[in-house]
């Protein structure tokens, strides 16, 4: 029998990519997209950690169940460390992908120092509150235009170090397996095989 699991997110691109990684966990992953009467968490921490803090805390009690939350950010040296925190929305509360990819390559034009990482913040928690955070950090650098078409966000626009390609210039499985969500997510791996009695298996 698949154990539950409930990731507070209503980001349909983002659940999928967890769905991917962790479908030979024996988990059957829920999100807060089963949930459409419950309240959105309000992210307004000052970082990624106490933004998945509050979300993997308030979606275990919200429902009962055990909740995976996650915050993701571009960090750009040029521009301070930003989007950072703001990455989702970068260039507007209403704002899409693309709008929050081309204020950054705007904001990037003709700046030489083009090194970025991206950072995944991912929290679990249950009804008793905070179990355990975990992170993954992919270092890279911003492009000078968008490239390749998989992927969301700001794909397009990240240049993974060593490389040599976007994100959006990988396929789903090898950027499953190097992305800063993925690397988060095989950190956790270990206390979610322990609460749900999840064999090891070797290809995660």
């Amino acid at each position: 029998m698949n154990n539950p699991l409930l990731l507070s997110s209503r980001n349909s691109d983002k659940v999928q990519e967890f769905r991917e990684i962790l479908k030979s966990c024996n988990i059957t992953l829920h999100s807060m997209l089963d949930f459409p009467d419950l309240p959105e968490t309000i992210e307004d921490a000052d970082t990624i950690y106490g933004n998945a803090i509050k979300k993997a805390i308030e979606g275990a009690k919200q429902t009962g169940m055990l909740c995976l939350a996650d915050d993701t950010g571009m960090f750009v040296n040029a521009l301070s460390g930003a989007p950072g925190v703001y990455s989702a929305r970068w260039a507007g509360e209403k704002c899409s992908y693309a709008d929050n990819r081309r204020k950054v390559l705007m904001q990037m034009e003709s700046i030489p120092d083009r090194k970025a990482k991206f950072e995944t913040a991912l929290a679990l928690a249950d009804h008793n509150g905070l179990i355990s955070v975990v992170s993954g950090i992919v270092n890279g650098k911003i492009t000078d235009f968008e490239r390749g078409d998989n992927g969301f966000g700001y794909d397009s626009i990240f240049e993974v170090e060593g490389l040599h390609k976007t994100y959006a210039e990988l396929d789903d499985a090898t950027k499953n397996r190097i992305s800063h969500r993925g690397l988060a997510i095989r950190e956790m791996l270990p206390i979610l095989r322990r609460i749900l009695s999840i064999p090891e298996l070797s290809n995660l």
